[in-house]
């Protein structure tokens, strides 16, 4: 009996496994964001915001770090594009730009760039790393989020993190736990294969 593994070559993402080509390419663009469009009309309403809880950034986030920088950019910036043309596939069904949660949107197109360049470094095969890098590219999505909220809508800055980031910080360490499970959890059964 013979056992058999992958070879990772460094800078490698999970996407990198499959055989390279340009269809392989566009299908994850276009499936990162179906999948990021799909993840999003997950939305429970959170009283006193504007923002639901919702899986599209936990969708964005798993994105990036799967696809690596390019190709999660890409994804991202397809669901935010094909969004702002009408396409109601942001958060509850919701399409266009200018909505109170739309710097969110953009917040993803940051993180997803930044979280696939760090697992291009290796930042999702350990449980710690890809926590770090989770909670970075959380970070990120408030960082745009956050300030987008404030000025779309009126609000104080302490107003907007009030309604648009203390009551999403419970979620969020779920989603990094279920990313601290699931990504290393890939690497490991894929270098077993």
């Amino acid at each position: 009996m013979s056992t058999a593994s992958v070879s990772f070559r460094p800078g490698a993402v999970l996407a990198d496994l499959l055989p390279a080509s340009r269809v392989r390419d566009i299908a994850l663009v276009a499936g990162g964001a179906a999948l990021t469009g799909l993840a999003a009309q997950i939305a429970v309403p959170v009283p006193g915001s504007p923002v639901p809880v919702t899986g599209q950034t936990f969708a964005a986030l798993l994105v990036g770090t799967a696809f690596g920088a390019r190709r999660g950019f890409l994804a991202l910036a397809l669901y935010a594009l094909v969004g702002m043309a009408g396409v109601p596939w942001f958060a509850g069904g919701s399409s266009g730009a200018g909505g109170a949660s739309f710097g969110y949107v953009l917040g993803m197109l940051l993180a997803a760039t930044v979280v696939g360049a760090l697992a291009r470094r290796g930042a999702d095969r350990s449980v710690l790393r890809t926590a770090g890098t989770m909670v970075l590219g959380s970070a990120l999505i408030y960082a745009v989020g956050v300030p987008y909220l404030a000025l779309s809508t009126g609000m104080s800055f302490g107003a907007a993190v009030a309604a648009g980031l203390t009551p999403f910080l419970i979620g969020d360490a779920l989603k990094a736990a279920l990313a601290m499970g699931l990504l290393p959890a890939a690497w490991k059964l894929l270098g077993r294969a």
